[in-house]
């Protein structure tokens, strides 16, 4: 196939050249550090946020807290208690104290909420529930606390220990539509509800009635009403209508006042953006769904009502770009978020009373998270060289706050990464990235094609492990953003709708083709791969086209009718396939690469995690059996106790790993 490019400025700014540095390897996963969670004091002084690092000898991942002055001059870990983790660092609204979440002493391991002096001192526990504490939010006042608690587990009786392995297990009873969820396990009766802690006494209760979920919880300018997310409908496992509520802080739990009723998704809780009052405390801005059909598919729009009730404006009508966490000008006439574009995220606003988004910051900095005070902004900001840090927000220019990377990339020489634009097999415009190997001169080399999972996602300018590992072991890597994904509008992602292979093969295989005829892929040495999507569309790809030599396929699914009732994704199987009784086609359609495996050639290497409920394992190993079946080169690597994305340090460095052993016996 013909296509044409149009070659861009290198993205990544500064690679590491200093003489003496190395390349990267694979047990550099361990030195990178997560920075996420950023939150400013109410005086604009001190940002807390949390981070993430790996003990190697425990083989865990634990999160701790720090802060880091407005200035950057000054850097405090706040928590370091031994094989702990403590998340969500929360300001108190006089900036004394900070909570965080931590499972720390719970004897069932469940998540509590603690409460620390920045003055000095150890942490204390403010609740000791039943239940795990999920999410919080502090009052203006800061004598209370709003928290989402999940119902405890009736296997963990009151007063037993951690585990009893004496104790005979209880049969499982099901009786929801939706009844699994990765991580969650099997779901029953169990439910997270809206509660209110007295900070002073420790006292707790319930604010609402009814037997529902209740996500995002935000306080009222004067603190006497709590806005929050919830499906209240008369059977939520079979909807994505997830509306704004309030209820009323003072009295017994009641049934909370409905604010939204459009008939999609009001501020889905999987993109954890918070309602937001509006300094007087009449209007709440939050983010509208697409429409009902196309669910995660529709561009999510920036929409504001009056916390009286009444019809939502939305203000971002025109701009057809995800939009997230929206937050108020101090004057209330402006809004700022975050907004989803082609290979980026940047700082948007708009006037209160609608008009054009303005862009402010951000680009090929990708921003990703937003916290502001006394006239000062945080953001969570990555680039191709430098994983997510906390920065500071000055006009339209970002200032670096943490450094928790700088020591290890300091000593390690990364790839360029490059933009690509080319065309799709129907004339299609598709964007990505391409990186030529560390020290690359010249030639054809080694190249593959990595795939994004999804797929409602991109990727992007943020800092990419995986591509640099890659490069670093002398491949060119493709990273293309085909059709069913974010950042190029609600058409190009519903152009895979019902249809999750057509148009995205055609996209990838172009922009492979586009690193041939630069003369830096060779096409006898291709390889392929990607994980969920990334690993179906892997899958779709080597059952479409034969020209791959070695694949990786890691949590993915071919054999779509094996998915349902087995997965998590009933409601959009139902929605957007049908049931598969009732429209056999669309089904064998979209489960094309198990239906004509005989087609596939390519030495694939299958892995997922045993406990993934968004993806089953069963998935993989179907295809696993299929190509032995065949004798096409194959291998299956089980990951126990793992869900859908691998955790535990040593698996990680393991896939890694295994990725680069399968490529080079196929393609070196």
């Amino acid at each position: 196939m013909k296509s044409s490019f149009a070659l861009a400025a290198a993205t990544s700014a500064l690679c590491a050249s200093a003489a003496g540095a190395r390349v990267l390897t694979v047990d550099d996963i361990n030195n990178l550090k997560t920075v996420s969670s950023p939150e400013i004091d109410p005086g604009g002084n001190w940002i807390a946020y949390q981070v993430g690092s790996v003990d190697v000898k425990a083989d865990k991942s634990f999160t701790h807290i720090w802060m880091t002055s407005w200035d950057g001059a000054r850097t405090v870990q706040l928590t370091n208690r031994e094989k702990e983790s403590e998340s969500t660092p929360r300001w108190s609204p006089d900036g004394r104290y900070i909570a965080f979440i931590s499972s720390r002493t719970d004897k069932h391991d469940n998540d509590q909420l603690w409460l620390l002096d920045r003055t000095g001192g150890e942490a204390r526990p403010l609740t000791k529930l039943d239940g795990a504490v999920v999410d919080y939010v502090w009052s203006p006042s800061g004598k209370q606390i709003a928290m989402l608690v999940l119902d405890p587990d009736p296997e963990q009786a009151k007063g037993d220990s951690k585990a009893d392995e004496d104790k005979p297990p209880k049969p499982i009873v099901i009786d929801r539509f939706q009844f699994k969820r990765d991580i969650d396990g099997y779901l029953t009766g169990r439910r997270q509800r809206l509660m209110l802690l007295d900070v002073a006494t420790g006292q707790t209760r319930r604010l609402t009635t009814g037997d529902y979920d209740e996500y995002l919880p935000a306080f009222s300018p004067d603190g006497t009403r709590i806005a929050f997310i919830s499906d209240r409908g008369k059977d939520p496992d079979r909807t994505y209508n997830n509306d704004l509520w309030i209820v009323p802080v003072l009295g017994a739990a009641q049934a909370p006042t409905q604010l939204t009723t459009f008939a999609g998704d009001d501020n889905n809780p999987d993109y954890s953006s918070y309602p937001a009052w509006s300094p007087d405390g009449r209007s709440i801005a939050y983010i509208q769904g697409g429409p009902i059909e196309l669910f995660s598919y529709g561009t999510r729009h920036l929409a504001v009502v009056a916390a009286s009730g009444g019809e939502p404006r939305i203000l971002t009508a025109t701009l057809d770009r995800n939009i997230g966490n929206p937050m108020w000008s101090a004057d209330g006439k402006s809004l700022r978020f975050v907004v989803e574009d082609d290979n980026t995220q940047w700082l948007g606003s708009v006037a209160a009373s609608g008009g054009t988004v303005q862009r402010i910051a951000g680009g090929r900095p990708v921003i990703e998270a937003l916290d502001q005070a006394k006239g000062h902004m945080v953001a969570l900001v990555e680039d191709p060289s430098h994983p997510p840090e906390a920065y500071a927000v000055e006009g339209t220019n970002l200032r670096r706050l943490s450094r928790q990377n700088d020591a290890w990339l300091a000593d390690v020489q990364l790839a360029p990464v490059e933009d690509t634009i080319l065309h799709s097999k129907d004339g299609t415009e598709v964007h990505g990235f391409l990186l030529k190997p560390v020290n690359y001169a010249s030639g054809r080399v080694p190249t593959i094609l990595r795939l994004h999972g999804g797929p409602q996602s991109q990727f992007d300018y943020g800092f990419n492990f995986e591509w640099q590992i890659l490069a670093a072991n002398g491949y060119a890597v493709v990273a293309a953003n085909p059709r069913g994904g974010t950042g190029r509008g609600q058409d190009y992602a519903k152009a895979l709708y019902a249809d999750w292979g057509g148009p995205a093969v055609p996209d990838v295989l172009a922009a492979v083709d586009d690193a041939v005829a630069r003369g830096i892929a060779d096409p006898n040495r291709l390889g392929v791969g990607g994980w969920s999507y990334g690993g179906m569309l892997t899958n779709y790809t080597i059952a479409s086209d034969q020209r791959f030599k070695a694949a990786t396929s890691g949590a993915s699914i071919s054999n779509i009718f094996a998915g349902y009732g087995t997965d998590q994704y009933i409601r959009d199987y139902e929605m957007e396939l049908g049931k598969p009784w009732e429209h056999v086609d669309v089904w064998m359609k979209n489960s094309y690469p198990f239906f004509h495996v005989d087609k596939i050639v390519t030495p694939t290497l299958f892995l997922g995690g045993d406990k993934d409920f968004n993806v089953p394992l069963l998935n993989g190993e179907q295809m696993y059996q299929a190509l032995k079946s065949r004798g096409v080169p194959t291998e299956l690597i089980i990951y126990p106790g793992q869900f859908h994305g691998l955790k535990r340090p040593s698996f990680l460095r393991d896939h890694y790993k295994r990725y680069l052993d399968w490529y080079a016996k196929y393609l070196k």
